[in-house]
């Protein structure tokens, strides 16, 4: 048996959700976030696809963060007329503490012609026998690459 949970966050941008894809429906976002995020991110590694459906990410932490080691992660959904893309871990990281399932769903939901949303959910699910490492799941990492993105995004409007 296993539990999970759902956690989400939104965030309100000024650019248009056509903008804001560009970055998120591609590998841009991965390098945006391995640039901003060197204190924790060592590097962030394609090791098969283009940024579509299959894309294998390999991404390691600096040693001593929070998240030591790292993960193995695939995009399992890009879907450009929704502006959808999930992610799910594949190897290491929360699956090394019973998380059975580590998909992260980033959505863009346009507002109006300059304004978006940029929703992040995480989704997860852990072995019963490991439940107690439920509270390690955080939608933090994925509010902060919002973040990110939303200052990418106003610095570089178009």
């Amino acid at each position: 048996m296993t539990s999970g949970g759902q956690l989400s966050h939104e965030l309100e941008v000024n650019v248009a959700a056509s903008q804001a894809w560009e970055l998120f429906g591609t590998l841009k976002l991965a390098k945006l976030v391995e640039e901003e995020l060197k204190s924790s991110i060592q590097k962030i590694e394609l090791l098969e696809g283009d940024g579509g459906v299959g894309t294998v990410l390999n991404l390691v932490f600096v040693p001593g963060t929070a998240s030591s080691g790292g993960y193995k992660e695939k995009f399992t959904k890009v879907d450009n007329e929704k502006r959808v893309k999930e992610a799910e871990i594949i190897e290491g990281g929360y699956l090394e503490f019973g998380f059975s399932l580590y998909r992260v769903r980033f959505e863009i939901i346009e507002k109006e012609k300059e304004l978006c949303i940029i929703k992040s959910v995480l989704e997860y699910q852990v072995k019963d026998e490991m439940a107690a490492n439920t509270s390690f799941a955080t939608i933090q990492p994925f509010v902060d690459i919002a973040e990110i993105a939303k200052n990418y995004l106003l610095k570089n409007k178009h």
